[in-house]
């Protein structure tokens, strides 16, 4: 991680204020001052800002990739298709991701080295944000099931071929709102707080619209912004301020699912 990343990870300091601190000369590893502001803090380096150990307050990272179409959230495919672990650096191969986006979607996706962090983020019901294009207008009727929630014996329009999901109950959308919607397409941004097998196409499918794009840009606390296709950040030190406290809710209701923190 880059030496002003890392300080504003672990200590009340932003990047700006960090490189400041680098400047002045108030940054050293192994007892020795650094300057670089291009330097790489290893696994296992500590870091002393003004003489002081820089404490980790977490045992777990989380990162945030822009997965393009045509990429599998999976391991490995047995048909040869990419898998996003094609792209992500090496030093990701052994994180969790939260959740799936399908082949054909894009957009935000969290992964973590911690694999009861990434499973209280899945779990929760944290609004997961998007932006679809259909393939016709939404009438009336669309938007009062997204209002009022949908359950269908049959959803198995708009899901995988070998899926063997074919009931399923949809809650009333988080909200939303109505981009372009014209006889020949239609753009709308969703926020929803379930994350099941293809919901949204399963949904928009009911109604007689593919989704034609799927892009989701928003999990929780955590935004895409303009973060490129194929690339990777970590969390901003705000965002993990928001983690901590998110975790610390779900560890009050069930205390077993606290994940460790380093002494």
């Amino acid at each position: 991680m880059r030496l002003n990343q890392y300080i504003a990870h672990h200590s009340k300091y932003s990047r700006r204020e960090a490189d400041k601190l680098i400047l002045e000369g108030k940054v050293s590893i192994k007892h020795k001052v650094i300057t670089d502001f291009a330097y790489q803090v290893q696994e296992g380096e500590k870091v002393y800002l003004n003489d002081k150990l820089l404490k980790t307050k977490e045992e777990y990272t989380i990162i945030v990739y822009h997965k393009p179409k045509g990429e599998l959230v999976s391991k490995k495919d047995d048909r040869g298709r990419r898998v996003i672990f094609d792209s992500l650096p090496k030093r990701f191969a052994h994180f969790t991701p939260v959740g799936r986006l399908d082949f054909a979607s894009e957009g935000l996706l969290l992964l973590s080295d911690n694999i009861k962090v990434a499973r209280a983020l899945m779990e929760s019901n944290l609004e997961r944000v998007y932006l679809l294009k259909l393939s016709g207008k939404i009438q009336e009727n669309v938007f009062d099931a997204m209002e009022s929630g949908l359950s269908l014996e049959d959803a198995s329009a708009g899901a995988h071929s070998k899926s063997k999901i074919t009931r399923m109950d949809f809650a009333p959308f988080v909200g939303y709102t109505c981009i372009k919607n014209t006889p020949k397409y239609s753009k709308i941004k969703v926020a929803i707080t379930e994350g099941k097998n293809r919901e949204l196409r399963r949904f928009f499918a009911h109604f007689g619209l593919e989704v034609l794009d799927l892009k989701r840009i928003a999990y929780g606390f955590v935004h895409l912004n303009n973060l490129p296709s194929q690339k990777v950040r970590f969390l901003e030190r705000k965002e993990y301020n928001k983690l901590h406290a998110f975790l610390r809710e779900i560890e009050s209701q069930n205390p077993q699912n606290k994940p460790k923190e380093t002494k």
